[in-house]
């Protein structure tokens, strides 16, 4: 066929982002957990047909999932083959995290979708369940040494066939949570956003043509990666290294480094990750598909103006260590794979600083704090809350950094305070800002948050932590100060308590009552602390973000004939 016009490509570009944002709207608004409903920890999108590679990711849900999802319908697409018997209608479901990528916790359905009885594409969505089994209520277990301890594993199997669902598979997942209603509600928002989807493809092809809309699917892809060639012409030729460490795995009390060396020749780049920790015993282990997802979030941080579509990632290599922790092989434990994906882009982000600092902000706070509190109630019924907590994000070039905002490996929203005491036994004594929690520079790091989370229901509860950064402070970059450590404490009869793993624990005991309390993480400064106006410090002093002391400490005592 010939060439698509620009502007014909824009509006099929703009119709088809539409169908997987529609398509994450649907499951917001349909599920039956916080996490997808409140926190938008989901994503939707459309996928090749022979490579799986992402053609279209909604914008509202996790980048995360642009590059994982696509390994995850590369596996669907290999049972296919393997079975020889796809059909119009089939659906498939899976968890299964060193296949797809991420974690347990993240349910996966990818469907085929046909045209004229020909394979088109797939359309494929991926939620957080609130609970999938396995030790610890929420899944988020810090002394899983497999997965096995961490949910139950459901490898690629069909739901639905010619259209007609499998009602054993939905009995085998809704016996393997502790919380069936809210796992049937999210599954099926995941079946009417696929249908939505279908059904929105439907009318784009009787509109365009199928012919026009896989011309423009393909311009989508080499546009995507022509841009990313472009974008690394501009960028000086050069090697340049950086490192950072986890706290522990959970098991062992001993720092796991992780190490990249970015190189970027012409108009191609390599990450490679060589040097980084082995294989660990605990959750801090990624799967190689996660891998190679979070360093194209990196790169999408990097070059935001990129499009989320699999051609970005062409003039890129990404080199890891057969044995690393980043490439961990079954049955590794994966539950705790948004630490280690944190800090491999706090790594790409600080080697990066050393050739284009202009391009990249200091580090984040760099943990999500999985903390789930669970019991149950006078009347005998579980109840698991689960969430993930905010922090300070790092400073830039142009402004501070973002004050308790979500981590950067997403676009989700933390779940509102009123939202999560509605829904469980809890009351926050205290929802706030943290002083003086943000590095110095010449443009300060965010601030981070401080959580003090009490428990009502009379059978008390349990509590789990899942977090890093306890020993190892967010950086800053050009020259800027750290961010203060993450803190977490537990009230006990005897008084408040520190777990020994400094970030990690399981099997915390709370009476009515009882609390426990996170204090997060600011972001990395930017720049030199002695280039920062002094009106800002006085401004930061006067709102409470920053003590008198510690200006004086970060930034000598100039601000002070400002605020007088």
């Amino acid at each position: 066929m010939s060439e698509i016009d620009p502007i014909t490509l824009s509006v099929l570009a703009g119709r088809m982002e539409q169908i997987a944002d529609e398509m994450d709207a649907t499951l917001f608004r349909a599920a039956f957990n916080p996490i997808i409903a409140e926190a938008h920890d989901a994503s939707h999108g459309l996928y090749h047909a022979e490579t799986g590679d992402t053609l279209v990711q909604g914008k509202s849900g996790l980048p995360i999932f642009v590059g994982v999802m696509s390994f995850a319908v590369k596996a669907v697409i290999e049972k296919a083959a393997a079975d020889g018997d796809l059909k119009d209608g089939d659906i498939f479901i899976f968890n299964d995290a060193h296949i797809g990528g991420t974690h347990l916790s993240d349910m996966r359905l990818v469907r085929p979708y046909f045209r004229d009885g020909k394979l088109f594409c797939y359309l494929a969505s991926v939620g957080h369940w609130h609970d999938v089994g396995g030790a610890v209520p929420g899944n988020y277990n810090p002394a899983a040494t497999e997965v096995f301890q961490e949910a139950f594993v459901l490898p690629p199997v069909r739901l639905a066939r010619g259209g007609v669902v499998n009602q054993d598979i939905i009995d085998i997942l809704l016996r393997n949570t502790r919380l069936p209603q809210s796992a049937m509600g999210d599954l099926n928002g995941q079946l009417g956003a696929l249908d939505l989807g279908v059904k929105r493809m439907d009318e784009l092809l009787d509109e365009y043509g199928v012919a026009t809309v896989s011309g423009a699917l393909d311009a989508l892809g080499h546009r995507a990666e022509a841009l990313m060639r472009s974008e690394l012409t501009d960028l000086p030729d050069g090697r340049w290294e950086a490192e950072d460490f986890l706290d522990n795995d959970g098991i062992t009390d001993e720092p796991l480094a992780i190490r990249v060396a970015l190189e970027i020749k012409d108009d191609n780049l390599t990450l490679d990750f060589t040097g980084s920790a082995p294989q660990c015993a605990g959750p801090v282990n990624i799967a190689l598909p996660t891998t190679v997802a979070t360093a194209y979030v990196a790169i999408k941080h990097i070059f935001p103006a990129l499009p989320a579509n699999a051609g970005v990632m062409r003039p890129i290599t990404v080199n890891v260590p057969e044995g690393s922790l980043l490439s961990a092989e079954f049955p590794a434990p994966t539950g705790g794979y948004t630490e280690t994906i944190l800090r491999m882009i706090d790594v790409i982000f600080s080697a990066f600083a050393k050739a284009a600092p202009d391009r990249v902000v200091a580090n984040a706070y760099g943990t999500i704090n999985a903390l789930s509190i669970a019991g149950k109630k006078s009347d005998g019924k579980p109840w698991v809350m689960f969430s993930f907590y905010g922090g300070g994000h790092g400073g830039s070039l142009e402004s501070d950094g973002l004050n308790h905002g979500n981590a950067p490996i997403s676009t989700a929203t933390i779940p509102p305070m009123e939202i999560l005491e509605a829904a469980y036994p809890v009351m926050f004594r205290q929802w706030a800002l943290r002083p003086d929690s943000a590095g110095a520079g010449a443009h300060r790091g965010g601030m981070g948050a401080i959580y003090e989370i009490e428990v009502l229901e009379e059978n008390g509860a349990e509590a789990f932590l899942f977090g890093e950064r306890g020993r190892f402070a967010p950086k800053g970059i050009a020259d800027g100060y750290d961010g203060e450590l993450n803190q977490f404490t537990y009230e006990q009869d005897d008084g408040w308590k520190t777990p020994p793993l400094a970030s990690k624990m399981r099997g915390i005991k709370l009476r009515q009552g009882q609390a426990v309390r996170l204090e997060t993480p600011g972001g990395g400064g930017y720049g030199k602390a002695e280039n920062r106006q002094p009106g800002d410090i006085a401004r930061d002093v006067a709102r409470g973000l920053i003590s008198s002391d510690a200006a004086d400490k970060n930034y000598g005592t100039a601000w002070r004939e400002v605020s007088q």
